[in-house]
């Protein structure tokens, strides 16, 4: 399977309002056209936090361990009908409560994402879609800790997970 690079997608402002559409080959080209992107983060009962593994031909970050969930909002789509359906599609979780923490715009040279950032408790099954995802598994906090700034994640999920996920995590605690 390969990601459509015709897909369309809204171009946005930091604040997420729409002002026009661009293909989602655009967006990734170089152009930086800010396109919004949502993160759902799936953690279990056990305090794990589930990952999938990103297939090698995808065009960003191949064979990179990632964020449970990520992908674009659809021209037409809502932040949280893409939640859904893209949840579903790659995960074929249907039963789970995503609660929002924050939105950011994330910055690398070759494209700009207004990232939607959700997470969810969840102790149900997991069935990463074959075609969509090279397979996924919960990691303990320590696993996450002993392979960070080692190349096995991607950029974006590290960052993530230190400023937002984790902090928030902890804040649950208290």
């Amino acid at each position: 399977m390969i990601d459509s690079l015709d897909e369309m997608v809204p171009v946005v402002t930091e604040t997420g309002e729409i002002t026009g559409a661009a293909t989602r080959g655009e967006c990734h080209g170089g152009s930086r056209l800010l396109h919004p992107v949502v993160h759902l983060h799936v953690v279990n009962s056990q305090g794990e936090l589930y990952l999938q593994k990103r297939p090698l031909w995808k065009d960003i970050q191949p064979g990179k361990w990632d964020t449970a969930c990520g992908g674009h909002v659809s021209l037409g789509e809502n932040v949280e009908m893409a939640i859904r359906r893209e949840v579903e599609e790659e995960l074929g979780m249907t039963d789970y409560e995503p609660v929002r923490i924050t939105s950011y715009v994330f910055d690398s040279a070759r494209e700009r994402e207004l990232v939607y950032v959700h997470i969810t408790r969840y102790d149900g099954e997991v069935k990463p879609d074959r075609e969509e995802l090279d397979g996924g598994k919960f990691w303990s906090p320590a696993e996450l800790q002993e392979n960070m700034g080692k190349g096995v994640f991607t950029p974006n999920f590290e960052q993530e997970y230190r400023d937002i996920v984790l902090p928030y995590l902890q804040g649950q605690k208290s």
